[in-house]
């Protein structure tokens, strides 16, 4: 989901990026909110604040509020991915 090139400006380990959902960006470039598809555990939140270099970013949400182990994550990933972009452009069609 994140092909619009955010991601370029940083470099998160693999496991991480491919959590994330959105980063949200303000007007001067900057982050202000990132979503991931479940809630990340404080070490992922810990890389994506030393990636930053923002000490202080507290900004996380994430769409799912069920926490999912790695394992489960791995299993599952690419059809939590397509289930909720087909169901995002579904609802894109209706309106």
């Amino acid at each position: 989901m994140l092909s619009n090139g955010i991601l370029k400006s940083f470099i998160f380990p693999d496991n991480v990026e491919d959590k994330l959902f959105e980063i949200k960006l303000n007007s001067d470039k900057s982050v202000f909110k990132i979503i991931s598809y479940f809630p990340l555990s404080e070490t992922e939140r810990q890389i994506i604040i030393s990636v930053l270099d923002k000490p202080d970013f507290s900004a996380f949400y994430s769409i799912f509020s069920d926490t999912v182990t790695d394992d489960d994550w791995n299993k599952t990933k690419n059809q939590i991915k397509q289930r909720f972009k087909n169901e995002l452009f579904d609802i894109n069609s209706k309106i």
